[in-house]
């Protein structure tokens, strides 16, 4: 092993496809021909088509410079990795630390970005194969040191590695020794229990809460609203048609300008629609509202919603309502709903942690980072105590 340590070559890649997609794709554990992939946003796929539709590019502040870590000729690891001159669309919000930083006569772009772009989805993002004589942990710790000597070398500013597993946070945070420094922050997922039908995950509600969402599933359908899941071969050009139109409404709303390009849904459609689940709405005839999912291994990702009508309660039923009963019927463990949004509690969607990492160059400004970060992860801490007791779930005093 430790030869192998010495002897392992870097090597930085502009474009993923530069890489073979099976030999990214065995790091990623996206799983043989038929099988779900770990993590559908870690696939070659999914950064191809960032990449090949211009979503993730240079010109958008995502620059890819991905790690391919090597020896004798053979890929042991890969880490997704993109040298960022902004912050946007990033979901862990450092525009406070680059503000202070700026102003105080520091530069803090560009910067490296270890993350899948525009994805607020935990996921390993130092990915390492599995089926070596060298430990997957070593692997990973030669990636991340790479990641930090490359932006050190450079005077990059600071190494973000955003959505990290909860086992990458705590092997290369600062508890240990000279790690980088450690992020907490929340998102809502829907943890499924073994359901057999939808009627089960209801009966572990309270009473009031019960009602409650059956009678938003009721009011979602008044309007002569159908409803389809599609996936596979089941979604076709013409949805995709319309839920760009979608996407550009919403992007639009909250962005100013939607950050994939409409490429993006032509390459899902090519290299991912078995990957992909939508959620269509239609309404006598015609395409009004829409939610894309992804799937992976154990969990359903939601994504994306848009809509070009609005109606009571649709919005919780094709993005929280319908996603459960996918993931219900494809035996998946949980939904993850994505950023934000405490209104998923009462739809029965639990707070969870979700992790970063950051290396910071500057001494002062990592001090006066490390002492936020202690005291925001207190309490977010606190928060999802707080949040967990305010779920909707029946309490042993109602069983």
């Amino acid at each position: 092993m430790a030869d192998a340590e010495v002897e392992a070559q870097i090597r930085l890649v502009r474009d993923i496809r530069e890489i073979e997609a099976a030999d990214w794709d065995r790091c990623a554990g996206a799983g043989a021909a038929g099988e779900r992939p770990e993590n559908p946003f870690l696939t070659h796929r999914f950064l191809a088509a960032l990449e090949e539709s211009g979503s993730a590019a240079p010109e958008t502040g995502w620059a890819p410079h991905h790690l391919a870590l090597e020896h004798d000729g053979r890929l042991l690891g890969v880490a997704p990795l993109y040298v960022k001159n902004h912050s946007q669309c990033e979901y862990v919000f450092d525009f406070g630390w680059a503000d202070a930083f700026e102003r105080a006569g520091g530069r803090y772009y560009p910067k490296l970005q270890a993350a899948v772009p525009f994805t607020p989805a935990m996921g390993r993002r130092f990915l390492a194969r599995s089926d070596l004589d060298i430990p997957a942990e070593s692997i990973e710790a030669m990636l991340a040191e790479a990641a930090r000597r490359i932006a050190a070398e450079n005077g990059l500013s600071s190494l973000h590695v955003t959505f990290c597993t909860e086992g990458e946070w705590r092997r290369l945070g600062a508890a240990n020794g000279d790690g980088m420094l450690q992020r907490q922050d929340q998102q809502f997922h829907w943890e499924n229990r073994g359901y057999a039908d939808f009627d089960a995950f209801l009966a572990t509600l309270s009473a009031k809460k019960r009602k409650n969402l059956r009678q938003e599933r009721r009011k979602a359908m008044e309007s002569g609203v159908e409803i389809l899941r599609l996936t596979g071969d089941a979604i076709e050009p013409e949805h995709w048609d319309a839920f760009w139109v979608f996407y550009q409404d919403t992007g639009m709303r909250k962005w100013g300008s939607p950050y994939l390009t409409r490429a993006f849904f032509d390459l899902v459609q090519r290299d991912m629609r078995e990957d992909a689940l939508l959620v269509m709405c239609r309404r006598e005839g015609r395409w009004i509202a829409g939610a894309l999912n992804f799937i992976g291994r154990e969990a359903l990702y939601g994504r994306y919603w848009g809509c070009v009508e609005d109606h009571p309660c649709l919005h919780f039923e094709a993005c929280y309502y319908q996603a459960i009963d996918a993931a219900i019927e494809l035996g998946l463990a949980r939904v993850e709903a994505g950023a934000q949004g405490a209104h998923k509690i009462a739809r029965g969607y639990e707070p969870r942690p979700t992790y970063s990492l950051h290396w910071i160059a500057h001494p002062g400004l990592r001090r006066a980072i490390a002492n936020f970060l202690e005291h925001e992860r207190a309490e977010v801490e606190e928060t999802i105590a707080f949040l967990s007791e305010r779920t909707p779930y029946r309490k042993e005093s109602e069983t």
